[in-house]
């Protein structure tokens, strides 16, 4: 019998890394995998107590820093420290940091971007830095894990490695947690808004790749067709004050509500009648399967991996991308059309069972390490 397969992941960036992380250890066998997690301050040890065997915690920043070096030292010490079998390295920097660590190291090196950062909008000179760091880091590792299928495709088109690093395992989330809890008790009122109500929401960041400022543009142009209509924006960002100021200046003031960070997205996600995902670029965009799983209709931008999860027409509406009436009158047909509105919810909810369960994300990660675990055993043979 082959003894437990030791993987060590390491991580800077939480946030969606941090729900990627708890929800893809949760569902791994313990009894044929010991997980071990290395990451940056902005973790919470608590969070992953019972799903590893260690956690570990290094100071790590998201900028590139001379105290990288530091770092990338701290790392290397780690993993001679618990001598995993596969390091799996999470996000951009700590990818970069953790496969220099792992040089001349006697283990295999899994890396997922989860989401390229030279597909963010950055000036062609940062792009470039990216793309170099990338392909160079590439040669670093055995496997480089793709979250949807248009990532895959941007990295052959950029050149950052062969074809056969590269796999697709594609994000998921912890349906069997959501129907087997209750998900409250958040309510309208909670909110101040009355129950009879139309509420239009999103879930994200404040930042520019969640458009925000596409959303209260076209919450704007809704209003005017929907008196009674609210707008739920759940998260905080650098951009707030701005919409804020908007959304005063337009008089939407009394019906947008920004919630800021909260712990259970998916109550206030189930008091959306429709839900919303505008992003100018996306690397997956997870909560367009929470969206799903909630039986929301789901209006989302054309754009990048987003066509990946959502087919228009089919479980969902697309729109362009920064285009406030294209998001206003894909509102409007879902509000007039009840048909249409519960043809996509049920499709949708078909879709995230058979495609999007975590359980598959889990699965599939157990395959990968298994079978290069398995080549080294019989190069030794």
């Amino acid at each position: 019998m082959m003894k437990r397969i030791k993987v060590m992941h390491i991580a800077q960036a939480a946030g969606g890394v941090d729900r990627y992380l708890r929800m893809l250890l949760k569902y791994l066998d313990k009894e044929k995998f010991e997980n071990i997690v290395v990451l940056s301050q902005d973790f919470h040890g608590d969070d992953y107590v019972g799903v590893v065997s260690a956690f570990e915690q290094i100071h790590m920043t998201r900028a590139i820093s001379i105290h990288d070096f530091r770092t990338i030292y701290k790392v290397r010490k780690m993993i001679k420290k618990y001598c995993p079998d596969i390091v799996y390295a999470h996000s951009s920097k700590a990818g970069a940091i953790a496969r220099i660590a792992n040089i001349g190291m006697k283990n295999h090196c899994v890396y997922n971007s989860h989401g390229w950062a030279f597909n963010m909008k950055v000036s062609p000179k940062k792009q470039k830095l990216y793309i170099l760091i990338e392909r160079m880091a590439a040669l670093l590792c055995d496997k480089i894990i793709c979250i949807s299928d248009a990532e895959k495709k941007s990295a052959l088109s950029k050149n950052i490695c062969r074809k056969n690093k590269l796999q697709v395992i594609f994000n998921g989330v912890d349906i069997k947690a959501y129907e087997s809890s209750m998900h409250g008790p958040i309510h309208n009122t909670d909110l101040g808004i009355s129950d009879d109500s139309i509420i239009v929401g999103m879930v994200g960041r404040l930042c520019e790749q969640k458009a925000p400022d596409v959303f209260v543009k076209a919450a704007k142009l809704i209003k005017q067709d929907i008196p009674s209509a609210h707008f739920v924006i759940v998260g905080n960002g650098p951009l707030e004050t701005m919409i804020k100021e908007y959304a005063l200046q337009n008089e939407l003031d009394d019906c947008l509500h920004i919630t800021g960070w909260v712990e259970n997205p998916m109550s206030y996600i189930e008091l959306f009648d429709i839900a919303m995902l505008l992003s100018r670029w996306e690397g997956f965009g997870l909560v367009l399967p929470e969206y799903m799983m909630a039986g929301k209709p789901i209006v989302a931008t054309n754009i990048d991996a987003i066509p990946n999860i959502i087919r228009d027409g089919e479980n969902g509406l697309l729109v362009e991308p920064d285009s406030e009436m294209a998001a206003y009158k894909a509102v409007m047909r879902l509000h007039t059309d009840s048909k249409l509105r519960e043809r996509l919810i049920d499709r949708s909810r078909k879709d995230v069972h058979k495609r999007f369960d975590v359980r598959r994300v889990a699965r599939e990660h157990e395959e990968l390490w298994t079978g290069l675990v398995k080549e080294t055993m019989k190069l030794e043979e």
